[in-house]
């Protein structure tokens, strides 16, 4: 079995009121994540992924990589052990 782990990313720029968490979420159900990505009051987007640590990377280079709706600055990622259980991705 793989390790399932759980990525928290604080995604700067212009990420709000543009798409951003519904397309998040889109790449994260089509690479069988779950988690939620939320808006947060400064401006950033915080989006907490969890599953196996492939597809984890793969979400992080997505929003790394320039094709999201508006303007990623820059993402700033933190790993950890998955120990909470979650199901489905949302946005909040």
């Amino acid at each position: 079995m793989t390790a399932q782990v759980r990525l928290t990313a604080w995604v700067h720029g212009r990420v709000q009121g543009v798409g951003f968490r519904w397309w998040t979420r889109a790449r994260a159900l089509e690479l069988g994540l779950v988690g939620y990505a939320k808006n947060q009051p400064d401006g950033r987007v915080l989006v907490v992924a969890q599953g196996p640590r492939s597809a984890c990377e793969s979400l992080l280079a997505l929003l790394r990589g320039g094709g999201t709706p508006g303007r990623v600055d820059t993402v700033v990622a933190d790993w950890a052990q998955d120990t909470t259980s979650v199901s489905g991705f949302t946005e909040r």
